[in-house]
């Protein structure tokens, strides 16, 4: 028990110990603050800062840099004013030369803190007097545009006469009669038909260099340009028999608001086919109401410069490597594509043809592309052609329009190869082996005669994903 007690006692006093130097070191602190306070006057920032050669350098004329932070807590002195509690540092002042400097600044070179902005912002505030500046414009300079009316360029106005000219032509061409075109038309009550048939054409405008024409005939029911028939072609003749008969499955009813329409063509082999004229029957169900017996008609075929209806072009590229065999054909693009569906849109896709001697050895098929007329594709299509064969083979290209319900239609194709419309793409992918080879071609609504029935000419149904 003693010992406890004894203990205690020691602690107590340890404790009265430590307080007691505690008190004595807060003492002591408290006086050397006020002492170096009362040593000199300004207020001192929270801050430690060391004062840098020459401090009165800074003006209002030369401000401090950017890097040197300006206490917040030194007041102003006024012109002629001494700081308190220093009165030899205003004659120092004199002494150095520098007089109209009148402002003590304490100034520190350590790094500027985040609240740089807002130092920058209180010091500057109560020293700019806005009402005393003087604002002004100088060398703003403003320059008058031409007019609408200067810019215009008088060869462009000579280009739009010469095509105006050029329009004019083409429709004098129009209003000049290109033969004749005899025909008879009378509707099958039972099957619900027009029957048309063509019978002959006279003096027909020669379009191949002898002097002769391939002309052949393509019938449509406007405002349906689907459903069409045509002619067979009639070789190196101005007046050629056709005696061809077609169907178009329509109502009576219907016919007054149809127009039959006669498109005379000139067969070319090698580049698109020349439009001769057109023969449009407007009034099919005049003089005889029921059109129950067979009525005969002999028109003037209005000649036309070019065909209304453009099928649009394709871009495409060929490159062929010899070593490997291998005929590479890139799909690009098409544009001006023939709107159709009833939205005046179109869901095309490309169907390639390998042939060889005119008969088809492989076919592939690009995607389907909805609702366009100018389909971006960026496809590869590949065939395998060895070296010696590459002089007998063809590519047939078709854009077809996809019918998800009906049948696909075809809006065009073109023809590639040694003795077709693109034999100078063809070779020029020859001549440089490895390198692809971009070219447009222009749609044509046929194929050459050889190859009609022997690279699937009609579309066909099947999703364009599959091969047949």
């Amino acid at each position: 028990m003693a010992m406890v007690v004894a203990i205690s006692v020691l602690c107590t006093f340890c404790v009265s110990v430590f307080v007691a130097m505690a008190v004595i070191s807060y003492k002591v602190c408290k006086q050397r603050q006020h002492k170096d306070a009362s040593s000199f006057p300004c207020t001192v920032a929270a801050t430690p800062y060391w004062t840098v050669p020459n401090p009165f350098t800074w003006s209002k004329r030369h401000p401090a840099p950017s890097n040197v932070q300006i206490s917040q807590s030194t007041p102003d002195l006024h012109h002629g004013e001494e700081v308190p509690g220093s009165p030899g540092l205003f004659h120092q002042e004199e002494q150095i030369g520098r007089a109209h400097y009148k402002t003590v600044i304490k100034q520190s070179t350590m790094p500027t803190m985040s609240n740089r902005h807002l130092t920058f912002q209180r010091q500057l505030s109560h020293k700019l007097d806005l009402s005393n500046v003087e604002f002004s414009i100088h060398s703003v300079k403003y320059k008058e545009q031409p007019d609408a009316g200067r810019m215009l360029k008088p060869e462009l106005y000579r280009q739009d006469a010469q095509e105006l000219r050029s329009s004019q032509v083409q429709t004098a061409h129009a209003d000049k009669p290109c033969g004749r075109l005899h025909f008879s038309i009378r509707f099958c009550h039972v099957t619900e038909c027009l029957v048309v048939r063509v019978l002959k054409a006279e003096e027909l405008p020669a379009k191949d260099f002898s002097g002769t024409s391939d002309p052949y005939v393509k019938l449509y029911l406007l405002p349906d340009r689907k459903n069409k028939f045509q002619t067979k072609v009639h070789r190196k003749t101005l007046n050629p028999d056709f005696n061809e008969h077609f169907r178009f499955p329509v109502p009576f009813n219907a016919l007054e608001e149809r127009v039959l329409q006669f498109s005379i063509y000139d067969f070319d082999r090698f580049s698109r086919h020349d439009l001769i004229g057109v023969v449009l029957v407007r009034d099919i169900t005049a003089g005889d109401t029921q059109l129950s017996q067979e009525a005969t008609f002999c028109r003037d075929i209005a000649g036309v410069q070019r065909e209304e209806v453009e099928l649009g072009e394709l871009m495409m590229s060929l490159c062929y490597l010899p070593t490997a065999g291998r005929l590479t054909i890139t799909m690009i693009k098409a544009r001006n594509l023939k709107a159709m569906d009833l939205n005046g849109t179109s869901d095309p896709y490309i169907k390639v043809s390998l042939m060889c001697h005119n008969k088809r050895i492989k076919k592939k098929k690009t995607s389907v592309k909805k609702s366009t007329l100018s389909p971006v594709y960026n496809e590869v299509i590949v065939f395998d052609v060895p070296q010696e064969n590459i002089e007998d083979v063809s590519l047939v290209i078709k854009v077809i329009d996809y019918d998800r319900l009906g049948s696909n239609e075809l809006m065009g194709c073109s023809v590639v190869g040694p003795d077709y419309v693109g034999r100078d793409h063809w070779y020029e992918m020859l001549s440089n082996p490895r390198r692809p080879i971009a070219h447009w071609y222009a749609l044509m609504e046929n194929l050459p005669v050889a190859l009609q029935g022997r690279s699937d000419h009609r579309a066909s149904v099947a999703h364009p994903g599959t091969s047949d």
